[in-house]
């Protein structure tokens, strides 16, 4: 368990938290609060099973681990299913824009996806930095 929660004491890794936790809850919300244009809707016009599932099943993980990511709880951990998320998000969407429009339109589109997944590569490798209830813990167990 410790092994989940250890973290480097960066203070700026605080910075990458607050980029991706807060698009990942934000993207969670608003799978919710507009299923048709980004949720289940989007999901079932791109070809993804079950969407009336998933919107929300995908919703709730993102709102679930970009709040942890955020507080810095569990952050290595919450990272994983963002990465998943991120990884079916480019597989599903970008790679026909790819194929339809060229490599700097996909890029273009694909710019915010780069940063999530790259963000959440980022906090699986460091965890969560010395501002982070994950440092808190650490702190607190070795003592």
């Amino acid at each position: 368990m410790i092994k989940l929660l250890l973290t480097d004491h960066s203070r700026t890794t605080i910075i990458i938290r607050l980029m991706v936790g807060a698009v990942f809850v934000s993207e969670g919300i608003q799978k919710f609060l507009f299923p048709d244009k980004v949720g289940a809707g989007r999901f079932a016009k791109i070809g993804l099973p079950n969407p009336e599932f998933l919107g929300p099943f995908v919703g709730s993980f993102e709102i679930l681990c970009g709040a942890l990511i955020l507080l810095g709880l569990f952050t290595r951990f919450a990272a994983v299913p963002l990465l998943v998320i991120m990884i079916v998000a480019l597989a599903s969407t970008k790679i026909q824009i790819l194929n339809d429009s060229g490599l700097w339109t996909m890029l273009h589109d694909s710019r915010t996806d780069w940063s999530m997944l790259l963000g959440s590569i980022f906090l699986m490798i460091r965890g969560g930095g010395k501002w982070s209830i994950d440092s808190l813990i650490t702190k607190k167990l070795k003592e």
